[in-house]
């Protein structure tokens, strides 16, 4: 039974709360349910240090639009990792692509002649990446999917 000492002024025994006390935490925490996809709102990655046309800068928007406008072919594109490769038409190092830069209706497949702008990617400035990629000329030949999932043969 209760201890007679441990009672409230109203003479009626203290007793604990029938639930549990449950604390919750207002930031992911690695091992949780949350963490493991128990909820379909939450990211599940580490945000990419890339920089996207939603996270790229006002000055590096700028600076990026205002450059010259170059022609290539693409390598490689991945829908589904939300990133490809570039090669230039005038050679050297291939050019990555993020998904977000990418103009038109159709999603980029290998051969489909683009053109595009480039950026620096930072910290360092050392690389740079395509920005403004338009495809100006379908391969022949090759399935395209458009942005909204429909296929069409060229």
């Amino acid at each position: 039974m209760a201890n007679p000492s441990l009672s409230s002024p109203s003479e009626t025994p203290l007793r604990s709360p029938s639930n549990p006390l449950s604390l919750s935490f207002p930031f992911m925490r690695e091992g949780s349910r949350v963490w493991e996809g128990g909820d379909q709102h939450r990211p599940r990655e580490l945000p990419s240090p890339l920089p996207t046309k939603r996270t790229r800068t006002y000055s590096a928007t700028v600076r990026a639009t205002s450059g010259p406008v170059f022609k290539g072919v693409c390598k490689n594109f991945s829908r589904s990792q939300g990133h490809g490769f570039l090669r230039p038409s005038h050679g050297g190092e291939d050019i990555f692509v993020h998904i977000s830069d990418i103009d038109g209706e159709y999603v980029p497949v290998e051969g489909d002649e683009v053109t595009y702008k480039v950026c620096r990617v930072p910290p360092k400035n050392l690389k740079v990446q395509a920005v403004e990629v338009k495809i100006i000329h379908l391969n022949p030949g090759t399935k395209h999917e458009t942005w909204s999932g429909q296929m069409i043969s060229s």
